[in-house]
């Protein structure tokens, strides 16, 4: 559709026509109160205005431990600041990397703040996979806008201290970590100055200077220390231990009991949670168990016998005011700090004081009063938080709640949003219900049903979606960044963890005199294997796009077949689709008409493309013009039970390579592993992919294929590869060709990896190469994976994506012939990264190489090598 990014940041005032369609009183069951005990746990959080910052590179980084504690026990306003989303990770559970990745490990931050009670902020950081170097994650970010987010967030959140999980310093950790510590100490030093990042106080910022700056010095029960993220950009260490307890990268090297910024502190962030008895060590558990994707997932039941017992953490002074005892000490975390804010204390205390678990709503005119004294301190981000947090608080002690629920989870722009929106009153106290209301599209509904305690009312409401509403798509992947930053036009959503609601809804109610407005918004909600589902209304075009392939090769001025998917979101859908293409490329037809009949109804369009008589690559990109708007989106779903259902909507896009490539051999096996997409990339090198299991690898089964190639981590995720390892190994020595990718050394369920004894144990920085471009030797110029049918050169490794690979083998048998040597700057050259074996009459290769990133991204030099490596022994 036109401009992608019109409307997500601001909501368009349409004068539209909204119907309501009926009023009714069905026979839901009120709403449970809220507990007495958490209500009296939110007051005291109400009543105290301390707040953390806690700052590291990646999901799974934080402690855990320290957040839950700092929420729940001492009722501070809490956060967790991640620079990145994890995007350059690996996924132990399905197939989705890069921006897919990133989206489902924002959602299980989410869903960890969920439990332990804090709030999650990011930067336009993109997580690139490992980095040996915070120097060189600090230029592949674009170090003064990654630290202009941190000093934004810090301006925004007004932190009293700030808490870093790693040292400035470095020192055996992942380059992203340290740099998360430079990171945390700059921006501390430059958020309260007014002449750093200008622009943000014209934004409506201002300048904020913590307190202090700190780092956490190691972990304990619970507390989920980083250092390890073996499962994902495998960085030294193990995931903490049984306790949490932290890897190298989790101790920090500044843990002397002073600094020049002043002694260090201890401090016991054990013990209970008021509300459900669950001691702060089980509950960090339950939180760092939702990484899931990670290997996360049986993390929950970790933290000791009722996880309540002592975890004694330093916290080692960077910058700013000494500390004795405390890392709140001469920090007024009392409602005193504001001009006019020690009524507000007085008030709150003697809400305390007087609050009644039994008979919350005995507390409500209390409440009421100081609301309306809360309301005459002028506008600041903290008290602004205390002003959402009190409404919360007397919505609990009314028993009112609210529920807007979807018709469907998707609408087509121009077509109608309906939703039955419900509210029940549990408490015996006069609430009116004034309006519902909906800022996009606009909308005032009047007049709402009388709410009598114990007697839910709802009402449906449908309104009409404007037709230019753009479709769904995360605020921080709807432009194209660069490698290393995000491109986000709205300053106002950098920081934010995820879109704005697309459909806000406003409740409209009047207690005692005064407005109370409760926020909502649409959503589906469908019973899940963890409890309720519940999924946002999506905006979603009329119809999808699909490239049959992600890649497609071409020889130089040849010409073959490319193949789009229409699929119909909707009954009776007709227009045209075209393609985009780079300059010297060529098309024919120019366009193509499609009529779809039903809903999910698909139809086939094809295209003949000519490649230019020179190679090169590009990118075409899929269009569908219907009715004279463009719709030029894909369709991906995120479908994990523990999350909800995620959509993104990118554009339609393919990557043309056009190069010369030859293949010998025409059939090959495709062993999957972890989720990769080389059975593509073997298609497009006209190869005829046959999927495997174990059982299909006997000699007898694979006598017919010219090679088999086994997929990333397969020896990781598979049980069904060892037993049946005799088996492909006779393939070989009949004299077939088999390719093995990496797999990571953690959780192997083989003893063996090849025919020959060949090891990937050791320190996985030490055996990576992490530069794209790290210079390549070649050490067999002869050997046939270098000559045939292509003739690899130092050109091949031009334009490599995130890495040269990782996971290279330690050790080997000298049968086994190394190819290249290569390295990061400054350290040895690794010679493991592609090995070679013959056995009997076939080859057997395993390599480290990031084929699984290279393919997908059109790399010319990396299928020139590949299908060399396929092409052993044919």
């Amino acid at each position: 559709m036109h401009g992608p990014n019109v409307g997500l940041a601001r909501r368009l005032q349409f004068g539209v026509a909204a119907s309501l369609i009926g009023f009714s009183a069905p026979g839901a069951q009120a709403a449970e109160s809220a507990p007495g005990a958490a209500i009296l746990q939110e007051l005291r959080s109400f009543n105290t205005v301390g707040t953390v910052l806690h700052v590291a590179a990646h999901p799974d980084d934080e402690n855990t431990a320290l957040i839950t504690y700092f929420a729940r026990g001492r009722g501070y306003r809490t956060a967790y600041l991640s620079l990145t989303r994890g995007d350059g990770g690996q996924n132990e559970i399905g197939p989705e990397f890069d921006e897919k990745l990133g989206l489902a490990r924002t959602y299980e931050l989410l869903a960890a703040r969920k439990i332990d009670r804090g709030r999650q902020f990011f930067t336009r950081a993109i997580d690139f996979g490992y980095s040996k170097s915070a120097d060189e994650t600090l230029r592949f970010w674009d170090r003064q806008q990654v630290l202009g987010d941190v000093v934004r967030v810090i301006r925004r959140f007004r932190p009293d201290v700030v808490i870093t999980r790693f040292s400035p310093s470095g020192g055996g950790t992942h380059g992203h970590h340290t740099a998360s510590g430079i990171l945390g100490l700059e921006a501390f030093k430059l958020a309260g100055d007014p002449t750093a990042y200008p622009e943000q106080l014209t934004q409506g910022l201002s300048v904020w200077q913590p307190k202090r700056v700190v780092l956490n010095g190691f972990g304990g029960p619970g507390g989920g220390a980083p250092g390890a993220r073996g499962g994902d950009s495998g960085t030294p260490g193990s995931r903490g231990g049984p306790s949490g307890s932290g890897g190298r990268g989790g101790r920090g090297e500044r843990s002397a009991a002073t600094t020049a910024a002043g002694a260090s502190v201890r401090v016991d962030i054990g013990g209970t949670d008021a509300v459900t008895g669950e001691g702060f060590a089980a509950i960090a558990s339950r939180s760092r168990g939702q990484h899931i994707t990670q290997g996360f997932g049986n993390f929950g039941g970790r933290g000791g016998p009722g996880g309540s017992s002592a975890n004694e953490q330093s916290f080692v002074p960077l910058d700013g005011a000494p500390m004795q005892a405390d890392i709140m000490d001469g920090i007024d975390t009392t409602w005193a700090r504001f001009p006019g804010g020690a009524e507000i204390g007085r008030m709150a205390g003697l809400v305390i004081a007087q609050f009644k678990g039994e008979d919350p709503a005995a507390s409500v005119p209390a409440i009421l009063a100081l609301r309306r004294r809360l309301a005459t301190l002028p506008a600041d981000p903290v008290i602004d938080d205390k002003r959402v947090q009190l409404d919360r608080i007397l919505q609990q002690c009314l028993q009112l709640t609210v529920q807007s629920i979807a018709a469907q989870p998707e609408v087509v722009p121009g077509e109608t949003l309906k939703f039955r929106a419900s509210v029940a009153l549990g408490a015996n106290v006069p609430v009116k219900w004034i309006a519902i209301r909906l800022t996009y599209p606009k909308f005032n509904l009047a007049g709402a049903p009388t709410l009598r305690p114990g007697q839910p009312q709802s009402v449906e409401v449908a309104v009409p979606v404007p037709a230019d509403a753009p479709p769904t798509q995360p605020y921080w992947l709807l432009e194209e960044g660069s490698s290393g930053i995000a491109r986000v036009d709205d300053p106002k959503l950098i920081g934010t963890p995820e879109n704005p609601p697309p459909f806000p809804v406003e409740y409209v109610f009047e207690v005692g005199g005064q407005t109370l407005i409760v926020p909502d918004e649409p959503v589906q909600i469908t019973p899940g294997a963890k409890g309720e589902r519940r999924r946002r209304v999506d905006v979603i075009p009329p119809v999808s796009l699909q490239f049959a392939a992600g890649v497609s090769l071409f020889a130089p001025g040849s010409n073959r077949s490319v193949t789009v998917s229409v699929v119909a979101a909707r009954a009776g859908v007709a227009g045209a689709l075209q393609l985009e293409l780079p300059d010297g490329w060529t098309l024919s037809p120019a366009s193509q008409p499609f009529r779809l009949g039903g809903a999910g109804e698909k139809a086939t369009v094809t295209f003949n493309v000519t490649a230019p008589a020179q190679p090169t690559a590009g990118r075409m990109v899929a269009r569908a013009d219907i009715g004279g708007t463009h719709f030029h989106n894909q369709r991906i779903e995120i479908n994990y039970p523990h999350l909800p259902l995620l959509l993104l909507q990118p554009p339609a896009r393919a990557r043309l390579v056009c190069l010369d490539v030859a293949t010998r051999g025409k059939q090959v096996g495709y062993l999957p592993g972890a989720g990769d997409d080389t059975a593509s990339a073997l298609e497009q090198l006209g190869y005829k992919v046959t999927t495997l299991t174990g059982a299909d690898l006997t000699r007898e089964k694979l006598q017919h294929l010219d090679a088999v190639v086994i997929g990333v981590r397969a020896f990781n995720e598979r049980d069904d590869l060892t037993p049946n390892l005799p088996g492909l190994f006779a393939y070989v020595e009949n004299g077939g060709t088999v390719v093995a990718q990496y797999n990571r050394p953690t959780r192997l369920n083989a003893a063996q990896l090849g025919p020959y004894e060949l090891s990937i144990q050791g320190g996985a920085p030490e055996l990576r190469v992490t530069d794209e471009n790290a210079p390549v030797t070649f050490l067999m110029r002869e050997h046939p994976a270098l000559n045939t049918p292509n003739k690899i050169s130092l050109a091949d490794f031009e334009g490599w994506v995130q890495e040269r690979g990782a996971y290279f083998p330690s050790k080997w048998d000298e049968r086994y012939a190394p190819l290249f040597a290569m390295s990061d700057p400054g350290e040895k050259p690794l010679r493991s990264g592609v090995l070679v074996a013959k056995y009997g009459k076939g080859h057997y290769v395993y390599t480290g190489i990031a084929f699984f990133r290279q393919l997908p991204a059109g790399v010319p030099g990396a299928y020139r090598l590949f299908a060399n490596l396929v092409s052993l022994g044919n």
